[in-house]
Order: structure tokens, then C-alpha cells, then sequence
């Protein structure tokens, strides 16, 4: 009994905390949810989704993605600002607890775990609340996703596989770049898995004719392409894009040659997985740290990967800290180190010049390439 009023106490304690930043600090921004709430009226009106005039603030995302903001279009925006905020909340804090359930380990895990990693992505986990982002809630369907790739009790493979396919289907269909694990589920062979996901991801691309009609959703779909491919080409020497392609694009200064060295090391990345993957065959729930590997990916190979993405390595992190001690004590430093650099690196911190410099270094691209080495580490150790 005393232990259920602690946690009913630290659970009001945590509201009371959370209301008040966004009472305080959120409410005024929130942009990204902005544009995202009047797409979902745009789309109740069967109105264009992808307008010029927004310029900078133009809707990026699939016209099924409008489909998720379309209740809260029936809210005051500041009663749907609440809503969403409080969804991020709940995902994030999913994001932490979740990671450390799938962990490949048995037994009581350690309660760093569950402070450690949102300590080192903090100023992530901000940022997403600050603009009202979709990342934490598609990185926990996917997490949901990774859950039923090795879950095994009281589910039939063959049923398993079919939810694992849905989620995916339900994460691509808001926001593509969860497509990285197309070629994951191939080479796994999660046949039923893959059908499943193309399967609704095709639904989600005809339901808006229910707002546009046949023909207007083909339009819709063409100016969805055509703006993610104006908005590419502007963003590529944005400060805070954390790419592959930006970071040669900061270093270079020439698209070309940026644009060949990226596929150069997306092609070694690609075949480094593939060797973890194979390596992991016979290692139980070998998925788990394949899958934080491709996380990582997502906004390092996606061409606007902004750094709030990076929330998406919580995983990633939970893996490495569960296993700290397996590394030797050379490599715990630098461990440590990449880890501070990650939580301190803040604008607050370092002061304008010099957070805007350590930026176009790309230095956080750096700090995540590394988490990737260590993780791959594990595999090739059979630690994980």
C-alpha cells in the first residue's frame, strides 16, 4: 500500500512538473505542431496540404500523416497544443521504460538505466516538446514493433510477425523514413511481416480520397514529392541537420562531392549491419540491437535529419549502459567522453559562437557514429 501512494505521489510530481513547463515555457511555441494541426484541417476541408506560401513552415509529411492531427483540429489550438504535449510526455517516458524491458537480458536491470540514457538525450527529449515533433510517438510504434519481433510467449509466430508488419506499416505511413527497415525485414524473412506493412501502408496512401477524391489524391501525392525535394535541397547547410549529406555539405561546402562521399559511407554503414546481422544468427533477441543500430541511421542517413531525431537512440544507449563493463577501460573513457559531449553540447552552454561552430563541424554526426561502433562491438564480441 505505502509503495502504490509513493508511486501515485511521484506520478502527480511528475504532472505537476510537466504542466508547468508547458504552462511556462511550451505553450508559445510548438510549431512543428502548428503546422501539423492546421494540416489536419486542411485536410477536413479537402484543402491543398502543401502550400507555398508556408514557406519554411510547409507541411513535410505524407497526407496520411495529416490523418493523426485531424481530431485535434476540432480543438482550440491551445487545447490541442495540451493534448499533443502530454502525448510527447507519455511517449518519451514509454521510450526510457520500454527500452529497458526489451532488453536481450533476463533478470532485475539496474535503475541507472532508466535515468542515464534520458539524462544524455535531455536536450532532445526537450526540443521535441519545445516544437511539438512526431519522433517520440513513431519511435515508440516502432519500439512496439521490435517488441513483437522477439516476443514469443502466448503468440503464434506467424501472428506476431503479422502486428511487427502493422506497426511498421503505421510508422512508415507517418513519417517514411521508418522505411530504413524494409530491407531488414527481407533479409530476416519476415515475409508476413513485410506483406502486412506494404500492405497498410498502401491503404494509407488511398485514404485521403475520402477528402481529395481519386484524382485530387494523386495531386496531393505529386506535390508531396515535389515539396520534400525543394525542401531538401534548401535544408542540406541547415546548422542543426545532423546527416551524412550535411556533414560533408559543412565540410565541403560543394553538393557533388558531399553527395558521393554520403553514399560512400551510407554504402559502408549498409554492410557493416549486414555483417552485425549476420553475426547475430544465433544470439537470442539478436533484433534488439540490430534494430538500435537502424534508429541510429534514421536521421544520420535521412537527408533532413535534424538533431531532435536523435531521441530515436534511447535505445541504442540503454544497450551500450547495460553493457558499460564489457568494454575495456581505454574504451569506457572515451565512452564517457562522446557521452558528455552529447549532454552538454547546449546553446545555453557554450554561448552562441561557440555552439553555432560546433554545429557546422557536425560534431554530434561524430558522437552517434561512435555509439554505432560501440554497439557493433557487442555484437562482434557476442556480448549482445
Amino acid at each position: 500500500m505505502y509503495l502504490k501512494r509513493k508511486k501515485l505521489l511521484l506520478i502527480l510530481f511528475a504532472f505537476i512538473i510537466f504542466l508547468s513547463l508547458f504552462l511556462l515555457k511550451v505553450k508559445e511555441h510548438m510549431i512543428d505542431f502548428e503546422v501539423n494541426y492546421k494540416a489536419g484541417k486542411r485536410l477536413r476541408g479537402g484543402e491543398p496540404l502543401y502550400q507555398v506560401e508556408d514557406g519554411h513552415f510547409m507541411f513535410k509529411y505524407l497526407p496520411s500523416s495529416a490523418l493523426l492531427y485531424l481530431p485535434l483540429s476540432f480543438l482550440p489550438l491551445n487545447a490541442a497544443k495540451a493534448f499533443w504535449y502530454f502525448i510527447v510526455v507519455f511517449c518519451l517516458c514509454f521510450l526510457v521504460y520500454f527500452s529497458n524491458k526489451i532488453l536481450p537480458s533476463e533478470g532485475k536491470k539496474p535503475v541507472y538505466l532508466l535515468i542515464l540514457p534520458p539524462l544524455i538525450l535531455a536536450k532532445f527529449f526537450l526540443r521535441e516538446l519545445h516544437l511539438g515533433q512526431i519522433n517520440a510517438f513513431v519511435t515508440m510504434i516502432l519500439l512496439f514493433m521490435i517488441w513483437f519481433l522477439i516476443h514469443e510467449k502466448n503468440t503464434m509466430p506467424s501472428q506476431k510477425d503479422i502486428y511487427a508488419g502493422l506497426l511498421w506499416g503505421v510508422a512508415t505511413a507517418l513519417k517514411p523514413y521508418a522505411l530504413i527497415f524494409l530491407p531488414y525485414l527481407i533479409l530476416k524473412k519476415k515475409w508476413k511481416a513485410l506483406v502486412t506493412g506494404i500492405g497498410f501502408l498502401f491503404f494509407a496512401l488511398i485514404i485521403p480520397i475520402a477528402f481529395y477524391g481519386w484524382r485530387g489524391n494523386i495531386i496531393i501525392l505529386r506535390e508531396w514529392i515535389s515539396s520534400l525535394f525543394r525542401s531538401s535541397q534548401v535544408l542540406l547547410n541547415s546548422q542543426d541537420n545532423i546527416s551524412i549529406i550535411a556533414f560533408f555539405m559543412k565540410w565541403t561546402g560543394n553538393r557533388n562531392i558531399s553527395l558521393l562521399l554520403a553514399a560512400l559511407v551510407i554504402a559502408i554503414l549498409a554492410f557493416l549491419v549486414l555483417i552485425v546481422i549476420l553475426k547475430g544468427r544465433k544470439i537470442n533477441r539478436a533484433s534488439v540491437l540490430e534494430c538500435s543500430i537502424l534508429l541510429i541511421l534514421i536521421p544520420l542517413i535521412s537527408p533532413l535529419g535534424w538533431d531532435y531525431t536523435l531521441l530515436m537512440a534511447v535505445l541504442a544507449l540503454t544497450i551500450i549502459i547495460h553493457n558499460f563493463s564489457g568494454y575495456s577501460k581505454l574504451w569506457r573513457g572515451i565512452l564517457v567522453f562522446n557521452f558528455f559531449i552529447i549532454t552538454f553540447s547546449l546553446y545555453d552552454i557554450m554561448g552562441r559562437d561557440l555552439y553555432a561552430r560546433f554545429m557546422s563541424w557536425s560534431v554530434i554526426t561524430i558522437n552517434f557514429l561512435i555509439l554505432i561502433g560501440f554497439l557493433t562491438y557487442l555484437r562482434f564480441r557476442k556480448i549482445c
